[in-house]
Formats: C-alpha cells, sequence, structure tokens
C-alpha cells in the first residue's frame, strides 16, 4: 500500500491512535501548547475579540476548533472570553470538527462539566457539514497529522511487510516534490481538499493555526515517532514498527509553502507566518499576564507565569512552533 494509506490507519484507522482518547502532557506521549498553558488558549481569545472590535468578526460568528481532542483548547478560549467580554460567550456559536464519536463524547461531557448550560457547543463530523456567515477558525497541530507521501530521488514509497520501499512513479508527488525543492521527504495528502472545504464553508472567516515546521521544504525526512515521551526517527533500524502502530504517535515537520499554496488556490488569503513567541506576545499574552498578576495570589501567578514562558521561550515552544494565518473577506 502507499505510505499515505499505512499512516492513515495508523493514526485514524478504527483502532488508529486518535480514533480513543490518549492523554496529552505528562500522562501521554507528548506535550502541546494546549497542554502546557491555559494563557496559551487565553491569547488566541483576546485576538478574536479584537476581530469583533475592528468589525471583522460578527458578535454571532462561529468559533470553530479544527481536531479538538479533549477540548481543552476551545474550553480555554471560552473561559478568557468570559473573563474579558462576557456577552460573546453567549451570541458566539461554538463549535468542534471531530470524526469520531468516542472524542466528541469526551468533548461533550467535558464542556458539560465546565460550562454547563452556559457555551452552546455544536459537533460535526467535517468541515463540509458546516455552513455559517461569520466564523474564526483554530487548529493546534493539524497539519503534522495529515497523512503522507514519502518521496525519494524520484520515487514514491509503498509499505510492504512493515518494510517501506521506494518504488513507484508518482506524478503529482513528484510534482509537489519538485515545486518545494525537495529531493526526499514528506509530501502531505489532503491540504488541498481542506482548504477548499474551509472556503466554502463561510462568507468570511479568519484561520489560525499552530504547528512545528518551516516556510521552506526541509532537506531531508522529519518524519518520527513520539511514544512516551521519546522520540525515534522512523528510519531508525531498530524501530519494531509492529510494537508501535496506532499505539504512538506518527508527525513529520510542516512545509508551510503547501499550506499557503493550497487555501491561496481555493481563494483564501495568506496573512501572514510567524514564530509563536511572537504572535502569541502581539496578540497579547503579557497583557494577560500582568492582568493575572494584579488579581491573583503572588504563588498562583508564577506558576502561571513559569507555563507561559514555556509557549514563549526560543528554547522550548517559542521558536520552533509557528503561527500561520489566514483570511477570507
Amino acid at each position: 500500500m502507499l505510505f499515505s494509506d499505512y499512516m492513515a490507519k495508523w493514526l485514524y484507522g478504527e483502532d488508529g491512535y486518535y480514533a480513543t482518547y490518549k492523554a496529552i502532557g505528562k500522562e501521554g506521549d507528548f506535550y502541546t501548547a494546549v497542554s502546557t498553558s491555559k494563557f496559551f488558549g487565553g491569547t488566541v481569545a483576546k485576538h478574536i475579540i479584537s476581530l469583533v472590535d475592528e468589525g471583522f468578526l460578527k458578535p454571532d460568528a462561529s468559533i470553530c476548533e479544527i481536531g479538538a481532542h479533549h477540548g481543552y483548547f476551545l474550553a480555554d478560549v471560552c473561559e478568557f472570553i468570559y473573563t474579558l467580554r462576557p456577552e460573546l460567550l453567549s451570541s458566539f456559536n461554538f463549535v468542534i470538527i471531530e470524526r469520531f464519536d468516542a472524542l466528541q463524547t469526551q468533548q461533550k461531557e467535558y464542556f458539560q462539566d465546565s460550562f454547563g448550560d452556559a457555551v452552546c457547543l455544536s459537533h460535526y463530523k467535517s468541515l463540509s457539514e458546516l455552513s455559517c456567515e461569520s466564523a474564526f477558525f483554530i487548529a493546534n497541530e493539524i497539519f503534522d497529522a495529515f497523512p503522507c507521501e514519502l518521496y525519494y530521488k524520484g520515487k514514491t514509497a509503498t509499505v510492504q511487510d512493515e518494510k517501506v520501499i521506494f518504488e513507484i512513479e508518482n506524478e503529482w508527488v513528484t510534482g509537489k516534490a519538485e515545486k518545494y525543492h525537495k529531493d526526499r521527504g514528506e509530501i502531505a495528502i489532503g491540504y488541498e481538499e481542506f482548504a477548499r472545504e474551509m472556503a466554502a464553508t463561510a462568507s468570511s472567516f479568519e484561520f489560525m493555526s499552530f504547528d512545528y515546521g518551516e516556510m521552506q521544504a526541509r532537506p531531508d525526512f522529519s518524519l518520527r515517532i513520539y511514544t512516551k515521551h521519546e522520540v525515534y526517527p522512523f528510519f531508525d533500524e531498530n524501530i519494531n514498527y509492529k510494537e508501535l502502530f496506532a499505539k504512538s504517535d506518527i508527525t513529520y515537520d510542516v512545509t508551510f509553502a503547501h499550506v499557503k499554496d493550497a487555501f491561496e488556490e481555493a481563494g483564501v488569503s495568506f496573512v501572514e507566518l510567524k514564530a509563536q513567541m511572537s504572535a502569541l506576545v502581539e496578540m497579547g499574552l503579557l497583557e494577560l499576564l500582568e492582568m493575572l498578576k494584579k488579581h491573583a495570589d503572588e504563588k498562583i501567578y508564577q506558576q502561571e507565569l513559569e507555563k507561559a514562558k514555556i509557549l514563549i521561550m526560543p528554547n522550548f515552544l517559542g521558536e520552533r512552533f509557528k503561527m500561520i494565518r489566514f483570511r477570507k473577506a
């Protein structure tokens, strides 16, 4: 089978890694910005409010997270909207796009426990099911979880008996590799369809996503496996693929030029790509921390400050992770 099919089964098959709830953070296989600090979602909430103030986003807009896992990110956004502009909590429509029923159940229970009936939450299995006039879409580490093809000097990989073999010619994959100046590496599958679906969903929207990668493609393979906070290069000869299949995360660095092109081809305007550190600071992370300092106990403030530092310090998540932003007006 093609490697993209193998990766799709690994992550999204009936017993795939993302088909059921997995702990993220200390008890899981990896950390994310969401599991690190509530101020990640809080800063996005502050930005959403600024979009309402500038007139781009309507007060009855849909605030939609794609691939919400437990629902922590969107819940943090809701919590800070309630703190900063409480009337928007009842006027916004909050939406999660989640294909798996088990995860939808987890998300609904978490929101009910957190907010009761104060937040109206809707679920859809795909973007194609959602139709609205005004929207803000958010996603965290979504593009690195799209299945990909593996390419090496003109050949596309298949998987046979847990072995990767570069043996077939694929015109589409080769075209993408040449466009992004790769003679080897990962070619993501599905960015174009994803962008088209989002473009058809709302009359106007902003989409913001955080992920690791660079605008230009890496000159080599970045595919790797995360399990119990250990990282293994996919082509490590000591890896037991059968043992790790569907029980660990598999991911790669995002080529943001590919994401940008996919959305622009769908008629959506690229706004910016910048380091997570710069993006969060510009959207008001430090102002939120100052507000906390004025109203909270010093011990609580110091605890939240240390967590927030991980989001923006270059040697943690601040530089390696990027924020990419698009708009359809």
